[in-house]
């Protein structure tokens, strides 16, 4: 594979300001020495995939530590060729151009031309070249600071010390296959930290859920303990603009206490927590419902209402699911339904419900969209229905005394399955479900799962 290795200006810039580096110098110290590191030997982090909120979490980084050269190097891979239309051209010459700080770095930097003549039409920008200048391609409105833009794979990736995976959950699997290449004569064991929020399902030889580090450590044989969620209730623009935010660091005992306090800013907070499945998980089920509360939004006209009833279904809903997948889903509520809260205020996936239902997305563009990125909910919610659907699962319906799959008593997610995985409905269904006069009250759901024996860990891969 050829690529080549685009390096940003030596000063680390916050949207064109430099960064306090007040005790910044002895905490990267205090992280080298705990993973052993030596004086003259650099700690190499690298991200893999240029998405928001893998470009961002890696700007973070690049801020907080890119100025200590001699001590730790941050760079990011995404692949080349990708093409920025003229459209976004010239949106982004627009904000360029409403920035005086970028305005000032890019003519510094001798780049500002090429934006003109992009604006023009007289060349083509691609996304790799953009994001070198601090400019990601799901997230033109958020500039971000320059970045070390590496487009070989196997050169961003073969000593690096830490690795982000910035990817979404259909992209992992292949993309780590490829890394586990360039590792098989590596000494030293990497961490991999995990942004992604999307799963998988696998049906065979028994109904399970794949998240994207079990992924990883199916794709690389790098041990799990080794391998780190990180998600949390957060829009990635807003944290690079310093909103206060907070997010977990989740695995093993061995590597998140340092992780979280290495990571942590003051307008961005990193707890950390042992349950790394479960949380991952969570980060995907609420991309599900998300889009279904972007096209209630949608087909009633912002109708505050009949958001209030779709919240009350769905949270019903995940809460259900959630006591089939953890043995004590109260210490989950919290977090979900926070992160659910975000999303449907300002995430990718509901603005995706909200374009399909107005009609200005259609199904045939797929789940990847121009200038947002994958839509990790359209596969978690064939993914969750699959799995909820396998009669190996089956609980015991309170009602009607029989066994039912587990789909079956979340009218939504069967019909968010049917608006955009067979299709056989329109979008106008969501509000069909909410309407059925058959619907149950959302209470005798959340009193089902709370009186009934459901945890199904066979679900998590558990024994």
């Amino acid at each position: 594979m050829v690529g080549s290795i685009e390096v940003a200006i030596s000063k680390p810039y916050s949207n064109g300001a430099i960064s306090n580096h007040n005790g910044l110098e002895e905490k990267l110290d205090e992280f080298c020495r705990f993973l052993g590191k030596s004086n003259d030997d650099l700690l190499k982090i690298v991200g893999v995939g240029g998405g928001a909120w893998g470009s961002v979490f890696a700007a973070l980084l690049q801020d907080n530590y890119g100025s200590f050269r001699d001590k730790v190097q941050i760079r990011i891979w995404r692949r080349p060729g990708r093409a920025v239309d003229k459209a976004t051209a010239e949106h982004l010459f627009e904000v360029i151009n409403s920035r005086e700080d970028v305005l000032r770095r890019l003519i510094r930097r001798c780049a500002y031309l090429k934006y003109v003549e992009a604006r023009l039409g007289d060349r083509t920008l691609y996304a790799d070249e953009i994001l070198k200048d601090g400019f990601c391609l799901n997230m033109i409105d958020t500039p971000l600071c320059p970045m070390k833009v590496v487009t070989n794979l196997q050169e961003a990736v073969w000593d690096a010390d830490i690795v982000i995976n910035g990817l979404p959950s259909t992209e992992t699997q292949e993309v780590f296959e490829e890394i586990r290449k360039y590792w098989k004569e590596r000494i030293t064991t990497p961490i991999i930290i995990s942004l992604a929020k999307g799963i998988e399902a696998e049906l065979d030889p028994s109904p399970r859920i794949i998240t994207p580090t079990q992924m990883i450590n199916r794709a690389t044989g790098v041990p799990i303990e080794n391998i780190l969620y990180l998600g949390g209730p957060n829009i990635a623009s807003e944290i690079y603009n310093k909103e206060y935010a907070n997010a977990r660091i989740c695995g093993a005992d061995k590597w998140r206490f340092a992780l979280a306090k290495f990571l942590r800013q003051p307008h961005f907070i990193v707890w950390d927590n042992s349950d790394l499945v479960t949380h991952e998980v969570m980060g995907g089920l609420k991309n599900v419902y998300a889009i279904g509360a972007g096209m209630v939004a949608a087909l009633t006209n912002e109708s505050a209402t009949s958001k209030s009833v779709y919240f009350a279904h769905c949270t019903s809903e995940m809460i259900f699911i959630t006591h089939l997948l953890a043995e004590e889903p109260e210490k989950l509520a919290g977090p979900l339904l926070a992160d659910t809260y975000v999303t449907l205020l300002k995430g990718r996936n509901a603005w995706y419900g909200h374009m399909i239902a107005s009609g200005k997305l259609s199904l045939d563009m797929g789940a990847s969209i121009s200038g947002k990125g994958t839509i990790q909910g359209v596969s978690a919610i064939e993914a969750f229905y699959e799995l909820l659907s396998q009669a190996s699962l089956n609980v015991l319906h309170p009602e009607a005394n029989k066994p039912v799959a587990p789909v079956e008593l979340c009218p939504l997610l069967k019909t968010l399955y049917k608006i955009l995985i067979t299709r056989e409905q329109g979008a106008e269904a969501i509000l069909e479900a909410l309407r059925d006069e058959n619907l149950n009250d959302p209470r005798d759901r959340i009193e089902i799962a709370q009186t009934h024996a459901f945890y199904k860990p066979s679900l998590l891969g558990q024994p």
